[in-house]
């Protein structure tokens, strides 16, 4: 049994563009739009207001055209409007991982599949991984709007219909049941699992945000990223849904190298870890990410053998 965590980072990862400050000459060149809600604020750096949802969906399409070359992305009202930098974060660590059971080199090209679990209406990890790595993706959710979104952006950029597709998740309360099929074979899977356990604790959440973004109308609580029940809540919490997710993941012991999940807390770390040695994991490993001041990770793990991962073909010859 290897329990391995890397050293803290303190910076974004050093593949990703995003981690020096916005370029909104650039950005603004991209997309014209953006331009109404850049100012410079009392540092006399331009920025924008990140509490305004609007403002954080014309940020993400100037990035997407700019970085990423996406050309039509939009996502419906209300739903989660990623911060990219972080996002790309994930992938890049993810890159790094599979580089090391890879004679340290990334795995790249359409054979190389990822499972995205909970894509969102944004579909933001599948166009970040096939853009830097031409990684393939299924992505799969258990709402039907966000399906239909992401299928009309992968539609809107021809670039991405070979290398995407969607699956809905219509028993909710399963991860990977009714996904993974016995004939798949997924490199990684990822997740950025809902964080909170009710309504009520996404809006007290909120309200915390909105206060320390120093609004003026704190009593009404924005979600300035957007967010959808599936999105940012689930019974439980995420320590339930990751501890689901983990069970899981037992039965397909051969079809995905590593199995990986964002995790917002170090605290449940010591319950998962216990989870993961009970249910028989070979190796586990945390990745420790930062974005400026916030400390964020994921955990990956994986059932296979020294020698069959020796054995897993990252790539067709």
């Amino acid at each position: 049994m290897k329990n391995k965590s890397t050293t803290e980072k303190d910076t974004l990862h050093p593949r990703n563009p995003h981690r020096f400050r916005y370029n909104f000459e650039k950005l603004i060149a991209s997309l014209p739009d953006l331009t109404q809600y850049v100012f410079i604020n009392e540092h006399s750096i331009e920025t924008i207001d990140f509490a305004n949802p609007d403002a954080v969906k014309s940020l993400n399409k100037a990035i997407l055209i700019a970085d990423y070359d996406i050309q039509n992305w939009d996502i419906p009202k209300n739903y989660l409007c990623p911060p990219i930098p972080g996002r790309a974060d994930y992938i890049h660590y993810i890159a790094d991982l599979l580089a090391e059971s890879n004679n340290g080199t990334i795995p790249e090209g359409e054979n190389i599949i990822g499972l995205d679990i909970g894509i969102g209406a944004n579909c933001i990890y599948p166009i970040i991984g096939n853009e830097v790595y031409q990684w393939s993706f299924v992505g799969t959710d258990i709402d039907e709007n966000a399906i239909q979104n992401c299928k009309k952006i992968i539609t809107n950029n021809p670039k991405l219909v070979d290398a995407i597709s969607l699956q809905l998740q219509v028993e909710p309360r399963y991860i990977f049941k009714n996904i993974i099929l016995p004939e798949d074979k997924f490199a990684f899977t990822m997740c950025n699992p809902p964080f909170h356990s009710s309504m009520e604790e996404a809006t007290k959440a909120s309200l915390l945000k909105v206060t320390h973004l120093q609004l003026q109308q704190k009593n009404k609580p924005i979600l300035n990223f957007g967010g959808q029940n599936s999105e940012l809540w689930y019974e439980g919490g995420e320590i339930a849904f990751i501890t689901q997710m983990i069970y899981e993941s037992v039965k397909y012991p051969l079809q995905c190298f590593w199995f990986t999940t964002l995790v917002s807390k170090k605290d449940y770390l010591k319950s998962l870890y216990k989870t993961l040695n009970k249910v028989g994991a070979v190796e586990i490993k945390t990745i420790e990410m930062a974005q400026g001041q916030k400390t964020s990770r994921f955990i990956a793990w994986t059932f296979l053998s020294e020698k069959q991962q020796k054995d897993w073909k990252f790539s067709i010859e």
